[in-house]
């Protein structure tokens, strides 16, 4: 009797007062289950999309906490993907990204790739530090575009893997250019070479921890050259000690000139009329890592914060 009482009463109370209560309850229930099966959902894609990505480019890793790190990394750059090419579609962004090698790479291990760096102190008394580019007296008119890649002066792509040695990659591509355009014949440089030939003292340079090309440069010029591509391979990694021979030299230089910092028309007019030039910009964001297509045009792009050759 006692128990019905106070059953009757909650009921009273339950209908008069709290039904819309019950209500949202009930319906934040179903709402919760709705978004954990959405979330279920959307990690079961996104674990599915992972397996696929590693089996598209080779991925392993040594352990699963390693799996875990880049797969997190590798979801937050879908999202960004995903985000970006919705602001393409609109017309609100000029270049497109997408899944690459790198997609799984957290952006601060990215960001340690990007190895255009001053040493400290500039170490080298660059013979041509203050050369400057002068356009040609007989130059008439700069043309729409130009690919020196239909000339002969390009290598295929070449992968500097996980080396901060973007300087030297930057160094040997053009002057793998300049004696392709004298000699007609294009030879790989060794990146490698320079790697190992010009950390320290005198030129300054840090392997794989970064680098400048006019470094690069002065060691060519001193050394009166590099080896090719074939008799130095690439290694990704620093070497124990300089192993150039001077009989595997496929190009050296004479000196090397500066282009004004942030001057385009100078630049313009070097890579029309002098073939592939050696520059620096700012990498150091997603859009860059993720890039695929299109006029690459960073909002947030800084003009002082140059980190890749």
């Amino acid at each position: 009797m006692k128990w019905r009482s106070i059953r009757s009463l909650h009921s009273s109370f339950s209908s008069s007062s709290e039904s819309n209560d019950l209500e949202e309850i009930r319906n934040e229930q179903i709402r919760e289950n709705e978004n954990e099966f959405e979330l279920r959902q959307l990690i079961e894609r996104g674990f599915a999309d992972w397996q696929t990505y590693k089996e598209k480019h080779g991925k392993s890793y040594p352990n699963q906490d390693e799996d875990n790190e880049r797969m997190l990394a590798y979801l937050s750059a879908k999202q960004f993907i995903e985000k970006h090419q919705r602001d393409y579609t609109e017309g609100r962004v000029s270049f497109q990204v997408g899944e690459n090698h790198m997609a799984d790479l957290p952006f601060n291990q990215y960001r340690k790739l990007n190895g255009f760096k001053r040493p400290l102190g500039d170490a080298v008394t660059r013979k041509n530090a203050s050369s400057t580019f002068l356009p040609p007296l007989n130059m008439y008119e700069i043309p729409e575009s130009v690919d020196w890649r239909d000339k002969g002066l390009v290598t295929s792509v070449k992968n500097q893997g996980m080396c901060g040695s973007c300087w030297a990659f930057s160094a040997t591509g053009a002057l793998e250019g300049q004696h392709s355009r004298k000699l007609g014949t294009l030879v790989s440089l060794s990146e490698q070479n320079l790697i190992d030939c010009t950390k320290g003292e005198p030129y300054g340079n840090m392997g794989c921890n970064g680098g400048l090309m006019d470094n690069a440069f002065q060691y060519i010029e001193d050394n009166k050259g590099v080896d090719t591509e074939n008799s130095y391979p690439y290694k990704a990694k620093n070497g124990k000690k300089c192993l150039f021979k001077r009989s595997n030299v496929g190009a050296t230089d004479t000196g090397y000139v500066d282009l004004p910092s942030g001057d385009e028309d100078k630049l313009k007019i070097a890579v029309a009329t002098q073939g592939p030039i050696s520059v620096a910009i700012d990498a150091g964001h997603r859009s860059f890592q993720l890039y695929t297509h299109g006029v690459y045009d960073e909002e947030a792009c800084s003009p002082d914060n140059l980190d890749h050759g």
